[in-house]
């Protein structure tokens, strides 16, 4: 996979972690998780991270971050999708911004309500 690819998962990630303005080290966690399962090396993961943070910061519509994503296997997809159900829930509560955020993901990622509502509630329980 190339890095750009992942560049922009990893902003779309940053984004959803920052989103309820409270970006914690357990989001960065779950971050570096997700980026190594999909492909990112462990010398390019803090390269990664700091572009990703620099493009999410200087974007104002997350559609910069899913036109690539959605043409990702459906297998990363789903890996993508748990991981921002996980950043959302590594606090246990999703506010109205995230919830908000992932119905929109939904139809930009082609991900059909069944699945996320299925991931949704896995996420939920492990982090219960």
């Amino acid at each position: 996979m190339e890095n750009s690819y992942l560049v922009k998962v990893c902003a779309l990630l940053i984004h959803a972690a920052k989103i309820d303005e409270n970006f914690t080290v357990h989001e960065e966690e779950i971050i570096k998780k997700t980026l190594l399962e999909l492909g990112t090396s462990q010398e390019d993961l803090s390269k990664t991270i700091k572009e990703a943070k620099i493009i999410e910061e200087n974007s104002n519509q997350i559609l910069d971050f899913t036109r690539e994503v959605k043409n990702l296997s459906e297998n990363n997809k789903i890996k993508i999708i748990e991981a921002l159900w996980s950043i959302i829930y590594s606090n246990k509560d999703a506010d109205i911004y995230e919830a908000n955020l992932m119905r929109r993901l939904a139809g930009l990622l082609y991900i059909d309500n069944k699945t996320m509502g299925d991931i949704k509630n896995k996420i939920q329980k492990e982090n219960s």
